[in-house]
């Protein structure tokens, strides 16, 4: 592949005195910290933009390691996309060790975040919209246990496409500015993108608003999904607070098999990038059957069901409405 492109930016060349810059532009080396954001940045990228991801399919963005390998990725980097919101509590580090010279874009700026509370435990999803201020939302803070209260915006804004949306504004206009040759082209794969993003929050709109609402309910092992509830009226039980790192207590456990029988929830989920164990404790206790697994931080290989976010959220929600349908 690379090697027809060089040919025909020589054949370009030959043809023109400018084309030796448009040539040079077509290779935009973009950096992603996840494969959620990596996907929408190709998306809008296109030919002209090389996306690699820092994590890898199935890989959980809260408990990341960095290695010495994305200290170079990030070193070569011409942009460097991130989600933002505390989602990634590893990368000023690791800005800092690669010595990029530029800021690290962040796509969830402009989005109206929901905030979250972990130690208020009200497991069914009322966002309440008051602004905490604008704090530091970096819950990666060594405070040698593994329990981050994270107060301060809910980071999964991705789990909603009209978030996306606004991603792809922030992505579009980051691109144009480190590669003005392809503005149009970006704004238009951009402005394609958005219509997707659309047609597919329409399909999750319709699917859900056909089952009745005290049956929306499901259990999934963290907090994840709180755009999604708010958005589409589905109610989220979660054992674990906004971060994979965070420990529930027995109480909360107890409360939330109490919880599952009262308002006969009959399935629950597990996540692509965490450990099942408690979800599936809980939920046997409950008396609920397995209803798959959810995509939710993470795609899935590119033979998998969620190998790009539109695969990830059709498939996540086609699951939550099959288990949705067992409650009664």
């Amino acid at each position: 592949m690379k090697i027809r492109v060089w040919w025909a930016g020589a054949a370009m060349l030959a043809l023109s005195p400018l084309s030796a810059a448009v040539a040079q532009a077509a290779d935009v080396k973009a950096v992603a910290t996840f494969t959620v954001l990596a996907d929408v940045v190709s998306e809008v990228g296109g030919d002209r933009v090389e996306v690699s991801s820092l994590i890898g399919p199935n890989g959980d963005p809260h408990a990341y390691e960095p290695t010495p390998n994305d200290v170079r990725r990030v070193r070569d980097a011409d942009v460097v996309f991130m989600s933002g919101l505390g989602l990634e509590g590893w990368m000023d580090r690791l800005i800092a060790t690669s010595g990029f010279k530029g800021q690290p874009v962040v796509v969830s700026e402009h989005i109206h975040t929901r905030e979250m509370e972990e130690e208020d435990h009200d497991h069914g999803h009322d966002a309440d919209d008051h602004d905490h201020g604008d704090h530091d939302h970096d819950h990666d803070h060594d405070d040698g246990g593994h329990h981050h209260h994270h107060d301060g915006p809910d980071p999964h804004v991705w789990n909603s496409p009209a978030n996306v949306e606004v991603w792809v504004d922030n992505i579009v206009a980051a691109l144009s500015k480190a590669d003005p040759a392809g503005a149009d082209e970006y704004r238009a794969n951009g402005d394609a993108y958005k219509q997707e993003l659309e047609s597919l929050d329409e399909y999750a709109r319709t699917q859900i608003e056909a089952i009745p609402e005290d049956r929306r309910k499901i259990l999934t092992s963290h907090d994840a999904f709180g755009y999604f509830g708010d958005r589409y009226g589905v109610t989220f039980l979660a054992p674990l607070g906004m971060t994979t790192d965070s420990e529930a207590s027995a109480k909360d456990v107890a409360g939330l098999i109490t919880q599952m029988k009262e308002e006969h929830i009959k399935s629950y989920f597990f996540e692509n990038s965490n450990d099942p164990r408690l979800v599936e404790q809980i939920a046997s206790a409950a008396g609920a059957q397995p209803g798959g697994e959810l995509y939710v931080e993470s795609l899935s290989k590119p033979d998998g069901p969620a190998a790009t976010y539109a695969d990830m959220f059709r498939f996540n929600v086609d699951q939550m409405v099959k288990a949705m349908k067992q409650n009664d």
